[in-house]
């Protein structure tokens, strides 16, 4: 017998060997065999690396929650502390800024709520040529420069603008008057709503509105009844949204409107406008102001938003 021919049993009985020691059950013996400090461990290894894990998440969030609020407090601490140099101008300042903010964003809030809402129904409801174009057009605000934007609307609706020049001629102008406060406003703000509405609309499930068509209920009264009600929360947060970005608008606001006491100057130009004078206290009484103003109604809305989910 040649050696060859020897040597082949013996490479075959290792292979059987090294099959039988690789079946599913001999490996679950053998893990069964293993001591169990192993696999405690690995238990105490994992459980030590959740932890801290754990811990690192806290320390990035609270580092966060720092950041944004060491100058709130900063804010507020300061300007309680020059409380006592408020004097009757300064006083005259907030209410004529103060003033023409609410009323100039409560115009802004019901042109975009009123034309948005339907603008937004359409984008999230319905497929046509051009719904990509218009969806970016819509979008566009948001990351726009705020002072390019008061450069276009300046040159679209300005005395010498490519619509204003024909405004101008039949009297009407807009440039650096309230009107140019609400239209910058406007351009800033409608996307917020527009797209949290749009959200809105996608969400509502077309099988409720269909089962309340079958009823006999027509368009309309689904809309009112079973559509309005479910999207609802997001029409009020896309508003909230719209609304303080409508109440913080600094650089479009300056460019088209100007920055004339009692006309155009709202609470962010007034801020600029007594820091640019030298004025810290008054400047800081207009920002505490609008911080806590803006506050007030974020939490507001969210308790009444909270109430609506809950009825609905």
């Amino acid at each position: 017998m040649t050696a060859k021919s020897t040597g082949e049993p013996a490479i075959q009985a290792s292979a059987r060997d090294l099959r039988r020691a690789r079946t599913p059950g001999n490996v679950a013996g053998e893990l069964a065999t293993r001591p169990a400090v192993d696999v405690g461990t690995r238990r105490a290894t994992d459980d030590a690396g959740s932890r801290a894990g754990g811990i690192a998440v806290w320390a990035l969030a609270l580092l966060l929650l720092l950041f944004l609020a060491i100058p709130v407090g900063a804010l507020v601490i300061r300007a309680l502390g020059t409380g006592s140099t408020w004097d009757a101008q300064t006083y005259d300042i907030l209410r004529q800024a103060l003033g023409l903010s609410m009323v100039t964003t409560a115009t802004t809030m019901a042109i975009v709520v009123i034309l948005g809402t339907p603008l937004a129904y359409l984008l999230a409801r319905r497929r046509f040529p051009g719904a990509a174009a218009v969806e970016a057009l819509v979008d566009l605000p948001i990351v726009l420069p705020p002072a390019v934007a008061g450069i276009a609307l300046l040159v679209a609706f300005g005395r010498n603008g490519l619509v204003g020049r024909w405004l101008a001629e039949g009297g009407v102008t807009l440039g650096f008057t309230t009107i140019a406060v609400v239209m910058a406003q406007v351009f800033v703000s409608a996307p917020f709503y527009v797209i949290a509405a749009r959200g809105g609309f996608a969400r509502v499930d077309n099988d409720v509105e269909a089962a309340a068509a079958d009823l006999g209920a027509t368009p309309g009264h689904v809309f009112r009844t079973v559509t309005l009600p479910l999207v609802l929360p997001s029409l009020i947060a896309g508003a909230v949204l719209a609304w303080a970005r409508a109440l913080g608008e600094f650089g479009a606001t300056i460019m088209f409107a100007g920055n004339f006491p009692g006309v155009t100057q709202t609470m962010p130009l007034a801020i600029y406008g007594r820091f640019g004078a030298g004025d810290m206290s008054t400047a800081l009484l207009l920002s505490v102001v609008l911080l806590l103003a803006s506050l007030m109604v974020l939490l507001g809305v969210r308790i009444v938003g909270g109430r609506v989910r809950d009825g609905i």
